[in-house]
């Protein structure tokens, strides 16, 4: 029981990669919070549903004040909560691109502004960014998501030293998928999928469970010495 007695919040907890994170903790000992703007599309013991939407600053500060209220510390923290609004940057509409910079960004900065100060405070804590390949390498079509993925890195390198520099056991790592079978890739077609395998060395796709295993490493005592690192979870993927 690596987590046991740790409290976790989860975004974008409610299915895939999210999903999967918020099960392999709790299996672990951990108190869950999943939170997300969808319904469950499970149901884990000591995994706890929370509708929220992490562009809304003021509802980050509730969550984050009721959380606390209820149990008395955040030990995990896991920004996953994440979207995309693909398209070629020459027809990128400014919707498109304020909507993915809104979640995919500000979102991880709106619950972390609270949470990190926190875990400075009470001396411990892991908080893990969800970030992608394509942060790492960019991608056509996804200017959007690509500055957001890249700046998520940004942001894990600066709380790693921001959160810590009083001494505190606070450390914040991201991890950078590749291409994982979730419910967005089960829309593509399987000429496509297949293309996106044999782009990496072990010429086959993610299960949203790979991740959740490093997502769980990072959280526990295992990972009590890596702070301000990306892992890359893409199969050896060569973009």
């Amino acid at each position: 029981m690596k987590l046991e007695n740790k409290v976790a919040v989860v975004t974008g907890g409610a299915k895939g990669i999210g999903m999967e994170i918020a099960k392999a903790f709790a299996k672990e000992g951990a108190i869950v919070i999943a939170a997300d703007m969808g319904d469950m599309a499970y149901e884990e013991k000591n995994v706890h549903g929370y509708k929220l939407n992490v562009t809304d600053s003021e509802g980050c500060k509730a969550f984050f004040d009721e959380i606390i209220s209820k149990f008395g510390k955040i030990d995990i923290l896991v920004n996953n909560a994440g979207i995309t609004k693909d398209a070629m940057t020459r027809k990128m509409t400014d919707e498109q691109w304020d909507a993915v910079i809104n979640v995919n960004l500000k979102g991880v900065f709106n619950l972390t502004r609270y949470v990190g100060p926190k875990m400075e405070a009470q001396g411990s804590g892991s908080i893990i960014n969800i970030s992608s390949v394509v942060g790492l390498f960019g991608n056509i079509g996804q200017a959007n998501y690509a500055a957001t993925k890249a700046g998520v890195i940004g942001l894990t390198m600066t709380w790693a030293k921001e959160f810590a520099r009083k001494g505190a056991q606070v450390r914040v790592n991201a991890i950078a998928p590749g291409y994982v079978m979730t419910d967005i890739l089960k829309t593509v077609p399987q000429e496509l999928l297949d293309g996106f395998a044999k782009l990496t060395m072990l010429g086959r796709l993610g299960q949203p469970e790979e991740v959740a295993k490093v997502a769980l490493f990072l959280a526990s005592d295992d990972a009590s010495y890596i702070t301000g690192q990306t892992i890359s979870v893409n199969g050896g993927m060569r973009l």
